[in-house]
């Protein structure tokens, strides 16, 4: 596909909504061409602030519009399949944010009628974009570790925001807590565990500070058992402050220990590192680019331009968004039962 600029349109102006339409904005060879935002409000803050764009309420207008080549959905989770699969119906290209969907047979779906309207699918698991966490993968992949055996993806953190309307209060509307935030944890230790066997089983267990909803989990831990014989742990905490984000792997040759941090996750001023090990000496590994969600959503925003442009694959494909539902849904499953359970239950 050769064009000039690869025209956006978003569906979905909250918070992070926001910082898509921004990082669009920053992105050469990208244009902005409609907003979908639901209430007058929010449409009026979106014509402000973007006044070349076509602003609607309805996101089926802009769905139907010609000068649309991606859909970047930026919606409450409940909602993502219905307007994903809308968007694929009508031939567009999909960004889709996480979670790709609520069950493995919306993830399927999309899949499908991705397939059939020659479309792509990038899913916003933005951090593997990262100069931090990719050095890391980088690493790993080149035998540093050697063969990895152990992964920790540990997250301090403070409460989630609310979400227009409080919908990410709403289990019915989030799926479950383990979709909106470990569910980037989970991609992360398949990514990084990639070629040495897929997870087969997945153990859990969480908590709530709030006695009448103990579905809100403010505390969560897992273990994840790939068929290599490596296992990741996965554990977040919403119950405590700032944002401070821990990734560890261990080998048979050496240990990567990465740390950022951040006043929020949205910081433009955040601190960060990689440590290394050999066995014998430990060494600091320089991140010479700036990394943080925010800097990553630009980078996939030109990502997935260049994937349209060329016909190249997403760093985050429609497949790689079912495989970290499908942990998720598996982690829950293991919450609710207290046991261990196999992904080829979910699948």
């Amino acid at each position: 596909m050769r064009m000039q600029n690869v025209r956006f349109g978003l569906i979905g102006f909250g918070a992070w909504g926001n910082c898509h339409a921004g990082a669009i904005d920053k992105t050469q060879g990208v244009e902005l061409v409609a907003i979908a935002a639901r209430s007058e409000e929010t449409c009026a803050k979106a014509r402000e602030a973007y006044p070349d764009a076509e602003v609607v309420s309805d996101y089926r207008e802009l769905i139907a519009r010609d000068d649309v080549d991606v859909v970047d959905v930026v919606l409450p989770s409940h909602l993502h399949h219905q307007v994903g699969s809308e968007a694929l119906k009508g031939g567009k290209h999909l960004l889709m944010e996480k979670p790709m969907g609520l069950t493995i047979e919306e993830c399927d779906d999309l899949i499908r009628l991705a397939k059939e309207n020659g479309c792509l699918i990038a899913i916003g698991h933005e951090l593997r974009l990262s100069s931090l966490w990719g050095k890391m993968k980088e690493m790993i992949d080149g035998d540093f570790v050697g063969e990895p055996q152990y992964l920790l993806i540990e997250l301090f953190r403070n409460p989630y925001r609310q979400g227009a309307g409080g919908w990410r209060y709403d289990i019915n509307k989030v799926g479950n807590w383990i979709l909106e935030e470990p569910i980037h944890f989970f991609d992360f230790a398949r990514w990084y565990l990639q070629g040495k066997g897929d997870p087969v089983s997945v153990f859990a267990t969480a908590n709530s500070r709030q006695p009448d909803h103990p579905e809100l989990q403010d505390n969560f831990s897992s273990m994840v058992q790939f068929s290599s014989g490596a296992y990741a742990v996965v554990s977040q905490t919403l119950a405590a402050f700032e944002h401070h984000l821990t990734v560890k792997v261990c080998g048979t040759k050496g240990s990567l220990w990465g740390g950022w941090s951040g006043a929020l996750d949205r910081t433009e001023h955040p601190s960060f590192f990689l440590k290394a090990s050999d066995g014998e000496s430990v060494s600091e590994i320089p991140i010479t680019k700036i990394t943080g969600e925010l800097f990553e959503l630009e980078d996939q925003i030109a990502m997935v331009a260049k994937s349209v442009r060329e016909g190249l694959s997403p760093v985050v494909s429609a497949e790689d968004g079912r495989w970290s539902t499908a942990m998720c849904l598996a982690a829950q499953k293991s919450v609710e039962t207290g046991r261990r359970v196999e992904m080829s239950e979910i699948f």
